[in-house]
């Protein structure tokens, strides 16, 4: 018996396709407008408004910790009606809060333009795009979910020398406002649009745990423990990586091209991450990925040679891109993807708080231990504890594993 509609597949697969079109420029979007502007203006806005470098900094991470928080609602709402709405509803909310951040009267109001930013960040960021992709792409996700991390990674590419650029002929507010212009152009009618597309039911044929209950498990606070401690040692590597550099002798520029390098080794490990999923178990490449960040991350404070630090740097570039498609597909993985929402919420909570305290927290160790070297040794331990906790992040009620297709 022929098919009634033989164009009906072709056809739901270019809609699919351009589905991951649009999260991946919207994702550039927003991580560019609402992220990586600030990282090129802080040091601006500080010396604009007088107000202290740390206390700008600790506005933008008060949002930071603000998405870390509403992800979990966001998480399970999105399970129950899909992304349009929400992404929609997030690049508004976005637009406005950057309007709000240009328009702060006072530090007071400063902080709460973050924290609106912050709310903005839990709809539009990572977490709510790698929902979508793996309730709409189901047994193919790793490969839409790759894509979207590679391509998303190029977000700092993009905007921050854009920043840069109009922030030397305009200023940080003006910059912002061209910034907010941008954002409202392109995410709102695109995450209208382009998620036009009925949110697809899981068929379940096992018993699924209560997401509740998951969250209270030992398997399930393990990973979440796990991913905070490897986190917290890949981001503070980010901040601290130049420091390092420049106080065994190396000059800025030299360590900045190291820094730019090891962006380039997360491009490498996204890359690589299909090959290691049909090769690997998800506990193990669990444990090996944690212990990669470890490794990598203690030995930037063991070697002193620039080569062999731009060596390692690029290593510890592609464990961190390797990190970030193990997040988006830890839940599935292991608890199918029935409340994939709900449960990447309670896990990408204490990630974004990592990446938040990342920074602060390496200056403070360096601060205590006399030197950025001795304090990138004792981050190496901290994701060693948590490459120790991912082998109990097995769950007790196993589900299916999803056939991925690699």
């Amino acid at each position: 018996m022929t098919d009634e509609n033989p164009h009906a597949a072709p056809s739901a697969a270019h809609r699919l396709r351009w589905v991951l079109v649009t999260l991946c420029i919207t994702e550039i979007t927003s991580w560019g407008v609402l992220y990586y502007a600030f990282t090129v203006l802080s040091e601006q806005i500080s010396a604009d408004t007088g107000w202290s470098a740390p206390a700008v900094t600790a506005a933008f991470s008060a949002g930071l910790v603000t998405s870390a928080v509403m992800g979990i609602p966001v998480g399970r709402w999105l399970d129950r009606i899909g992304p349009r709405w929400i992404m929609t509803a997030g690049s508004v909310l976005g637009v406005v809060s950057v309007l709000a951040v240009v328009a702060a009267p006072n530090f007071g109001w400063f902080v709460a333009a973050w924290v609106l930013a912050g709310i903005a960040m839990s709809a539009v960021f990572y977490a709510p795009a790698f929902a979508a992709l793996t309730r709409f792409f189901g047994t193919d996700a790793v490969r839409a979910l790759t894509v979207l991390t590679l391509v998303a990674g190029f977000a700092s590419t993009v905007f921050a020398p854009l920043t840069a650029a109009l922030s030397a002929q305009m200023g940080w507010r003006h910059t912002y406002l061209i910034l907010a212009a941008v954002m409202a152009a392109v995410t709102i009618p695109a995450h209208l649009f382009g998620l036009r597309r009925p949110w697809p039911s899981v068929p379940t044929k096992h018993e699924v745990e209560a997401p509740t209950r998951t969250v209270r498990s030992g398997p399930f606070l393990a990973l979440m423990a796990a991913f905070a401690l490897a986190g917290l040692a890949s981001y503070a590597v980010i901040a601290n990586l130049v420091p390092l550099m420049t106080q065994r002798g190396i000059s800025t520029g030299a360590a900045a091209v190291a820094l730019g390098l090891g962006g380039a080794g997360q491009v490498l490990g996204r890359l690589g991450y299909q090959t290691l999923v049909r090769r690997v178990g998800v506990v193990p490449r669990t444990v090996i990925v944690m212990a990669g960040v470890a490794v990598s991350t203690a030995l930037l404070g063991a070697f002193s040679a620039y080569a062999a630090l731009v060596a390692v740097a690029i290593g510890a570039g592609v464990m961190r891109g390797i990190m970030t498609l193990l997040q988006a597909t830890a839940v599935t993985e292991r608890w199918g993807s029935t409340h994939y929402g709900h449960l990447s919420g309670f896990l990408s909570a204490p990630i974004m708080i990592a990446t938040a305290v990342g920074p602060f927290v390496g200056a403070a160790l360096a601060s205590v231990l006399g030197g950025y070297a001795a304090m990138f040794v004792v981050l190496g331990a901290i994701a060693a504890a948590g490459a120790l906790l991912a082998m109990a992040t097995t769950p007790r009620v196993r589900t299916p594993a999803p056939i991925i297709r690699v």
